[in-house]
């Protein structure tokens, strides 16, 4: 691969959560991000790709287009992907998984594509064909033109690498870095989360307030193509790993024992364990850290997959109490998928923020200002 060169780089969200996604590419100083649908566009070269895997929270995946062609039918496709410069991204020894897509084009068969590029990737380069590979090409037909996509982050960015402990219904770290934006969080006040679950919210609150970049414990799968800068590499995860002293704490609490020692034992595995608390409480007992007000952000059970509606909205009640009696100068930060519940805590909020899947449930942040 060129490393001067500048490609078109393509950060994956869930959708709803794009705008806070261009906001943080922004903020971490990539050029120009602009909000597509699913995710964020930008562009940059090599090492801003290596750099977007490493420092974005919000980034499902990290995509960078290599090239493409215009192709009519299945033979010219054949013909033209096998004068592909393969070489300048693969290499010959490393398995390669293709996954192919088709709409609007006279080559509509996308499973026939796929084996055209296969073919001529092992017989023009040599390199090996397997489902099970953590190189994934990707070649969109739109309109008649080929467009060939690397997935270079190999595992989904939210596996951090060091959260092993999971609660029912967990919220991916991505996600929760995301809704942690949205709530206006910027790395410097305190949050809680008084139905903590594995602890995500706290963990990625307390990593951001500490400047610990999320990929810097993890490998991807961008180690393993053509051209890979191994020692500049090394330079940038250096940094990444170098985490400051916030002031504030990060607060987590949950009436389940064992949810609390999964959320402890993931926060060590981060590294921020000295900075968060963890307590098993039920909601009623909930206070807040001493100090400056912050953020409280929670992701109750909504009825789809843990309790009934009924006994769900006593307990939204309840929250939204113990929140307005004891929380004042805290804003809250909602996630749940039914008005209803929200409207159950009588608490202040905002309208809802856009519709995101979590898990197959269609799910809104609702917020509130300061609370008084």
């Amino acid at each position: 691969m060129d490393k001067t060169q500048s490609y078109d780089i393509f950060l994956m969200a869930p959708p709803g959560l794009e705008q806070p996604l261009a906001e943080e590419a922004s903020e971490c100083g990539f050029a120009e991000p602009c909000v597509v649908p699913g995710g964020v566009e930008t562009r940059g070269p090599w090492s801003e790709v290596m750099r977007a895997n490493l420092v974005l929270r919000g980034a499902g995946r990290v995509l960078v287009r290599i090239g493409g062609f215009p192709a009519v039918h299945l033979a010219q496709l054949d013909k033209r992907a096998r004068k592909f410069a393969w070489g300048d991204f693969l290499r010959p020894d490393v398995p390669i998984r293709v996954e192919a897509v088709s709409r609007k084009s006279k080559i509509y068969h996308a499973g026939a594509a796929k084996q055209r590029i296969e073919r001529a990737i092992t017989g023009e380069f040599g390199a090996p064909i397997s489902d099970e590979a953590d190189i994934r090409l990707m070649l969109r037909i739109e309109r008649d033109f080929c467009t060939f996509s690397i997935d270079t982050s190999g595992e989904a960015l939210h596996k951090r690498g060091h959260k092993e402990a999971v609660g029912k219904a967990p919220m991916r770290e991505t996600m929760a870095a995301l809704f942690l934006r949205q709530c206006g969080f910027d790395g410097t006040e305190p949050v809680l989360d008084p139905m903590c679950g594995s602890g995500s919210f706290v963990i990625e609150a307390a990593e951001w307030a500490a400047g610990l970049a999320p990929g810097r414990t993890r490998s991807f799968a961008f180690e393993q193509l053509a051209g890979f800068d191994a020692a500049k590499w090394q330079a940038m995860r250096v940094d990444a790993g170098e985490g400051g002293k916030p002031e504030s704490r990060y607060c987590g609490s949950d009436r389940n024992a064992g949810a609390i020692e999964a959320s402890g034992a993931n926060a060590a595995r981060a590294g921020v364990a000295e900075l968060c608390d963890f307590h098993q409480r039920s909601v009623s007992d909930i206070r807040p850290s001493e100090g400056r007000p912050g953020l409280v952000i929670v992701n109750p059970p909504y009825g789809a997959r843990i309790g009934d509606q009924a006994r769900l909205r006593s307990l939204y009640g309840s929250l939204g109490k113990v929140l307005m009696d004891r929380f004042s100068g805290w804003r809250v930060g909602m996630i749940t998928s039914e008005m209803s519940l929200a409207r159950s805590t009588r608490l202040p909020f905002k309208p809802p923020g856009p519709v995101v899947d979590h898990g197959g449930i269609k799910v809104r942040l609702y917020q509130t200002p300061a609370l008084r």
